[in-house]
C-alpha cells in the first residue's frame, strides 16, 4: 500500500523526509534545463496528491515548464482548453494501441515545440483519461521506447507499461530534447529512489 504524506517530518517542497530532501538536486536540474522548449502538463488523479510514492511532483520541481492539474475533483476541472490552445503541438503520453513511438522519424514531422500531456495515477486511473476527457479525442497518443526495466522500486502497481510517471517523462523528453535532458532527470530520480529506500532501512544495490 502506498504511504501517506505526513507533513510534520517532510520537506514542504519535495515532500521527502527532511533528512533526505531533494530540493537542491531538483533546483540544479531545473536550472540546467532552462533552454528546453517542451512543456509538460500532468493530469494527476486527485487521490495521488498526498501519496509519497507519487513521482509527478518531482517532475514539476525538476522541469522549467511543468504543471500539475488535479482531475476527478468536483469543484474544479482540468484546463484542457487552455493547454490545447497554446502554440505548441500537444501529444498525449499514453501507451494505447494507437500510440506512436517517439522516434526521430516521428518527431521530424513536428515543427513546433511540444506539449506533453501526461496522465498520472494508478494504471487503471490513467487508462481512463483519454476516454473521459473529450477534448483529448483528437490529440495524438505517443509512447516511449523502454529499453530496460524500471528503476522505480517504491510502488508495486506499474504505470506506463512498467514505468513510473517521472521515468516516462524523462524518456519522452530524452527523445524530444536530447539524451542530456534524460540523463539529468534520471540522475535526480535515482537519488530519490535511493534516499527513499535508505529512509526505510533498505539498501539499494543498483544505484550509486
Amino acid at each position: 500500500m502506498s504511504r501517506q504524506y505526513k507533513p510534520h517530518n517532510r520537506c514542504q517542497t519535495c515532500q521527502m523526509l527532511l533528512n533526505y530532501c531533494l530540493c537542491l538536486e531538483a533546483q540544479e536540474c531545473k536550472k540546467s534545463l532552462q533552454n528546453i522548449q517542451s512543456s509538460v502538463h500532468v493530469l494527476m488523479h486527485h487521490r495521488e496528491r498526498f501519496l509519497t510514492t507519487n513521482t509527478a511532483r518531482l517532475a514539476k520541481l525538476c522541469l522549467p515548464r511543468c504543471e500539475i492539474h488535479l482531475r476527478g475533483m468536483i469543484e474544479q476541472s482540468v484546463p484542457l482548453e487552455e493547454i490545447l490552445n497554446s502554440a505548441n503541438t500537444p501529444l498525449l503520453l499514453y501507451p494505447s494501441e494507437k500510440a506512436e513511438v517517439l522516434t526521430p522519424e516521428y518527431l521530424s514531422k513536428i515543427s513546433r515545440p511540444i506539449t506533453l500531456i501526461v496522465p498520472d495515477g494508478s494504471w487503471r486511473q490513467a487508462s481512463k483519461v483519454a476516454k473521459r476527457e473529450s477534448l483529448l479525442e483528437d490529440v495524438p497518443h505517443v509512447k516511449v521506447f523502454k529499453g530496460s526495466e524500471s528503476q522505480y522500486k517504491l510502488r508495486r502497481e506499474p504505470k506506463f507499461s512498467g514505468l513510473a510517471t517521472f521515468e516516462a517523462i524523462a524518456l519522452a523528453l530524452g527523445a524530444i530534447e536530447g539524451e542530456e535532458t534524460q540523463q539529468r532527470l534520471e540522475s535526480v530520480f535515482l537519488k530519490m529512489v535511493e534516499r527513499t529506500l535508505k529512509s526505510r532501512g533498505i539498501k539499494d544495490t543498483t544505484t550509486n
